[in-house]
């Protein structure tokens, strides 16, 4: 199988290698010279035989609607174009519909791994017709975890399910989070905690907490212990307002998602090791910029 690859950042060029090593070939285009295999969209188009299935892994919003328009004049009917970003579920069915105009098939993945998902694999929720999913099915099991397609892998139901399901799971990574980093200040914060690494240490093995989020609070604070190189400032990259507001809109109570979301507002504008330690996960897993302590 032969795919290309649209957006090669900081999960887009581990998929890229991920597939290759699952036996896809992969002609990826990304517009930083030093990553790309080709100079253009036209050229990426070119390269794969058809009918062509191109996966779009770019920032969501207004880069995606880009990509998905100019992909929309330029493919043929029966390719198939896959985003595997984190677009917003409304905005699969806009551009589901953009691209049926003219005969061409699509489908939506939530892709959840970060910087890990390279060595480890990748969680894969995809919506779409179920002859997409079957047709994307080689490069699902090359990115998921090897032999986990039942327990790693899902066809959610029709085109936007996919993302709708990896929006309410960054919801509700914002909420776990915010609860390790609450823990986090309030042993921070006790004279009588001595050794505080080694107190999450502890709960890694047999414990009800234990996840590979408290694992790496572990790993950041080996790396800086008391995270003093870390600003407490924290960003939030649009899956979890979007999860509160669908909360709101099916009048769904989501008081922990919520308030973490709103933990992410008071970081900007007041100092707290708590946030530092939710920014501190984010760089850990998704390699998210952090800023330098103040």
């Amino acid at each position: 199988m032969h795919i290309g690859l649209i957006g090669l950042g900081k999960m887009g060029f581990n998929m890229r290698e991920r597939l290759r090593r699952g036996g896809i070939d992969v002609t990826g285009y990304d517009r930083n010279p030093d990553v790309t295999d080709v100079a253009s969209v036209d050229e990426l188009l070119a390269s794969v035989p058809a009918p062509r299935t191109i996966w779009v892994m770019v920032p969501a919003g207004q880069v995606t609607d880009a990509v998905i328009t100019e992909l929309s004049e330029k493919l043929a009917p029966g390719d198939l174009v896959i985003d595997g970003g984190n677009s917003r579920f409304t905005e699969d069915q806009r551009h589901g519909e953009l691209l049926a105009s003219k005969g061409i098939r699509f489908a939506d993945c939530g892709v959840s791994g970060g910087v890990w998902g390279l060595e480890n694999g990748y969680g894969l929720m995809a919506g779409g017709a179920p002859e997409d999913i079957e047709r994307a099915m080689p490069l699902f099991d090359a990115l998921r975890p090897e032999g986990e397609r039942a327990d790693s892998f899902v066809h959610v139901g029709g085109i936007g399910a996919g993302h709708y399901a990896k929006m309410v799971h960054n919801g509700i990574e914002y909420g776990l989070m915010q609860s390790y980093a609450e823990g986090y200040q309030l042993l921070a914060s006790k004279d009588i905690i001595t050794d505080l690494p080694g107190t999450f240490r502890a709960w890694q093995k047999g414990t009800v907490v234990r996840s590979w989020l408290l694992d790496l609070v572990v790993k950041a604070l080996e790396e800086d212990p008391g995270l003093v190189n870390i600003d407490d400032y924290v960003e939030d990259s649009g899956e979890g307002r979007w999860t509160v507001e669908e909360a709101i809109a099916n009048a769904i109570p989501a008081p922990a998602i919520t308030a973490a979301l709103f933990a992410r507002f008071e970081s900007r504008t007041d100092s707290s090791p708590a946030m530092k330690m939710v920014s501190a996960l984010r760089h850990q897993f998704g390699g998210h910029a952090t800023r330098p302590a103040k």
